[in-house]
């Protein structure tokens, strides 16, 4: 099966683990880089222009492709972490096609799928990815995370906040 094919949100997630057998694990191996601190002054989220639902495996291919070119920007200047977590299971009904293939599968019979893959369904405007940084390491932080969004599917904008605490004066 092709990734497009599990690109819309559709239907009801199917993502109560506890009546799934053998459900895949997901596949992304950490969810947070970089240094945690409280003096950030800026603030970077990356947004889906749509609704859609993303794989588990593009969301590790972005995630490393994001640490990896923010360690070699900025060292460890940074924090970054994914904040959508991938629960939806997708099935896939799984046909065999060639010689004598018509005898081992039946169609569209019971044809409710196994377990191939997790996704993470992201509504419009819902971050993806949140990297925090100081005021020097805005412009090399929004350059990695337009190459992240480049391995994820559709279309995505990087919203800059500042985060700096206000002086009272």
């Amino acid at each position: 099966m092709k990734a497009k094919n599990y690109r819309r949100p559709e239907g009801m997630p199917y993502a109560r683990v506890e009546y799934i057998h053998g459900p895949p694990p997901t596949r992304i191996a950490k969810f947070t880089a970089g240094s945690y601190r409280d003096d950030y002054t800026h603030e970077l989220l990356l947004l889906p222009e749509t609704n859609l639902q993303i794989r588990d495996v593009s969301l590790e291919s972005a995630r490393v492709a994001l640490n990896k070119q923010l360690t070699e920007k900025l060292g460890g200047n940074f924090y970054m972490e994914l904040k959508t977590h991938p629960h939806v299971v997708l099935r896939e009904n799984k046909m065999i096609f060639g010689a004598h293939a018509d005898r081992l599968q039946e169609g569209m019979r019971r044809a409710f799928g196994k377990p191939v893959g997790r996704a993470a369904r992201v509504e419009k405007g819902q971050p993806v990815f949140r990297v925090l940084v100081y005021g020097d390491g805005v412009e090399k932080a929004r350059e990695a995370l337009q190459v992240a969004a480049k391995k994820l599917p559709k279309h995505y904008y990087i919203i800059i906040n500042n985060i700096a605490p206000q002086k009272a004066g």
